[in-house]
This record gives C-alpha cells, structure tokens and sequence, in this order.
C-alpha cells in the first residue's frame, strides 16, 4: 500500500477530509444543517447535541495536527514514536467510527460518512506504516 500513494499525499488528503469534518459540524452546531444526520439522530437534547458536536470537532483538528506534524507541517521535536501510536489509535476510532454510521438510523449518515471513514481509516493506517 505504501507504494500506490506517497505519505505526503497521504497526509494532504487526510487534512482535506479532517478540515471538511470540521466544517461540516460546524455547520452543524450553526444549525445550518439538519442535526438528525449526526449522531444516527438521537443526540437527545440540544445541550447534549452541542457537547457531541463539540467533542468531535475536537478530535478531528486533534487528528489534523496528528497528520500535520507526520508529514511535516508542524514540528514535532523527537516524538515520532509517540505520533506513529496516536495514528494507529486514530484509525482504530475511525473504524470503530464506521461501525456506528453503519448501525445509524441516518441514511445520509450511512451512505455518505461510512465511506468517508473507512477511506480516512485506510489513509491514516498507509500513514502510520511510514517511517
């Protein structure tokens, strides 16, 4: 896999999809967009639905940074190692991640994030088998 698309690519690729991630629950929280499509629809209160939104807009600029500093947008120091196990847990959330859009009862949650996950968990494994 390391061979089809370079890490450079890789991680650009990633950052398009995290920045899009972003906007979207942005978007979201903005009620710019219907919030019955996060969440499979039961977020429950709006308070609660907030919170969640805000948890994942969190963790997807936390796994751009990740993805920054890997491809070497960001200086890291001497962390490589501790960069290399936080890739490898992040495509193990966003498999996990697929499984729940699968089980949503969101169809747009489950036709248009499964793919989008799996293919960012696909990027984020390639990424972390870099050196």
């Amino acid at each position: 896999m390391t061979r089809l698309i370079s890490a450079r690519t890789t991680g650009n690729v990633l950052l398009v999809i995290f920045g899009l991630l972003v906007a979207f629950h942005i978007l979201v929280l903005l009620n710019l967009l219907p919030s019955s499509i996060v969440w499979g629809g039961r977020a429950g209160s709006a308070s609660s639905l907030r919170a969640l939104l805000t948890v994942s807009l969190v963790f997807n600029v936390l796994f751009a940074l990740v993805v920054a500093a890997k491809i070497g947008y960001v200086e890291i120091g001497n962390f490589n190692r501790l960069i290399n196990v936080l890739l490898w847990m992040i495509a193990a959330y966003l498999l996990l991640n697929t499984v729940g859009n699968l089980a949503s009862s969101s169809s747009v949650e489950t036709l248009l994030f499964t793919p989008v996950t799996i293919l960012a968990a696909l990027l984020v494994v390639r990424l972390a088998m870099e050196r």
